[in-house]
């Protein structure tokens, strides 16, 4: 067009009762600085924020388009089946991470303690009670070796009780169906 003005192209802004018509009009021929009035240097200038005119010739600023909040999707599914040997790889990892961590927070307590001097004034308090003999001391070396011990065993125990539940699970859910999970979709806000 020879005026300065161009035809939208969006069919969102076209006239409920023209069909796929286009009804807006998008003014880009003014050039306007930052305060809004209109510069006499054009090479300076920042061009206007195009104005749509709609309808009935009424103008209005282009902008992001604020859409309605959309209502969030909902699917139930059923838990039926849960795979023995990906609960066990996921049990194994789970509580081989916690007993690391109870096993690191267990060495820096007994370091901290042992540093204060706590652990041999609880030494000397146990033998003035006659709770051990004289002579006993608590080896550090000997106590980690055996929480991790234990601490391994315990892993490999819970993560097997683990598993034995699922079976349990697989089983009553034949029978009963399953669990019902309701999951929803977090729609996001764009504006």
């Amino acid at each position: 067009m020879s005026d300065g003005t161009t035809r939208a192209t969006d069919a969102n802004e076209a006239a409920p009762d023209e069909g796929n018509a286009m009804a807006s009009e998008v003014d880009t021929g003014s050039v306007a600085d930052r305060s809004g009035e209109p510069s006499s240097d054009p090479g300076s200038a920042q061009p206007a924020p195009p104005t749509a005119v709609i309808g009935g010739g009424h103008p209005a600023v282009a902008g992001p388009a604020i859409h309605a909040p959309q209502p969030s999707r909902k699917a139930r599914v059923v838990v039926r089946k849960v795979g023995p040997w990906s609960v066990l790889k996921f049990s194994l990892l789970f509580y081989l991470c916690v007993m690391l961590v109870v096993l690191l927070a267990g060495t820096m307590l007994y370091l901290v303690l042992d540093a204060l001097g706590t652990i041999d004034a609880a030494v000397e308090l146990a033998v003035n009670l006659s709770v051990v003999e004289a002579g006993f001391a608590v080896d550090g070396n000997w106590l980690f070796w055996r929480a991790l011990s234990v601490g391994l065993i315990g892993v490999v125990l819970w993560s097997l009780v683990n598993v034995f539940v699922i079976f349990l699970y697989n089983l009553i859910s034949d029978v009963v169906g399953g669990i019902e999970v309701t999951l929803g979709e977090k729609r996001s806000r764009r504006g």
